[in-house]
């Protein structure tokens, strides 16, 4: 089975995929991974995908395709995946489709609001040492100026400003209905609230892939 978690950035698709590697045990695949751990390893992929990125350009749908294949071809993906991040568009959605065309498909979509995104992401934090995410609204010892983990600065990332995150909700918002559409007609839609918290918000897509997982060794049955 393939997985999709899709969302606008900050709807908790990250999260969610974390948690159901956890329950049940299928990997995440973020592509954006991916391509980082290309370039670094300076595979012939990542090689292509740096060259490009130091253009400023897009990384292509191919290499991005070509990566995908590869992950997806490893033991741990037989059973099932998820794929966090991908598709992002109607193109790259018939694509992924193409790769592996008997597969059964759940598509979930983390609908969240823009004021919530907004409100979520612009309190957003990351550790300029280690990584590490915090947040604003959720810390429970105020505003922390520093990083639990390795003490850090603190630093708001460009793309956590509010009028930013209005831009990236309206690009996501672009392609959105193409991808709906297409993930209806194969009957592989679901619509998640994801503004309770993630804990609430996971059952309801335990639920759904406990649902999906059984309808599929069902149909296996009865062939």
């Amino acid at each position: 089975m393939r997985i999709i978690l899709y969302g606008p950035p900050g709807s908790g698709k990250g999260t969610q995929g974390d948690l159901v590697l956890k329950k049940f045990g299928y990997p995440k695949i973020s592509t954006g991974d991916l391509l980082r751990r290309a370039v670094q390893d300076k595979t012939a992929l990542g090689l292509k995908a740096d060259a490009a990125m130091r253009k400023g350009l897009l990384v292509s749908d191919t290499v991005v395709l070509e990566l995908l294949k590869e992950r997806i071809s490893l033991p741990d993906c037989r059973t099932a995946y998820v794929l966090d991040g991908f598709p992002r568009n109607i193109k790259q959605a018939r694509a992924i489709g193409h790769l592996e065309a008997g597969r059964p498909e759940v598509f979930i979509e983390i609908r969240v609001d823009e004021e919530t995104l907004v409100g979520r992401l612009s309190a957003r934090r990351i550790c300029s040492k280690c990584g590490a995410i915090h947040n604003l609204a959720t810390c429970e010892r105020g505003r922390p100026e520093f990083c639990d983990i390795c003490r850090g600065d603190l630093e708001q990332r460009p793309d956590d400003l509010p009028e930013v995150i209005k831009e990236r909700f309206r690009v996501y918002n672009r392609e959105t209905e193409k991808v709906r559409e297409f993930y209806r007609s194969r009957n592989a839609y679901h619509a998640v609230d994801g503004r309770p918290p993630a804990m609430k918000v996971f059952e309801t897509v335990s639920a759904i892939i406990e649902r999906e997982l059984a309808g599929s060794r069902e149909a296996r049955v009865t062939r």
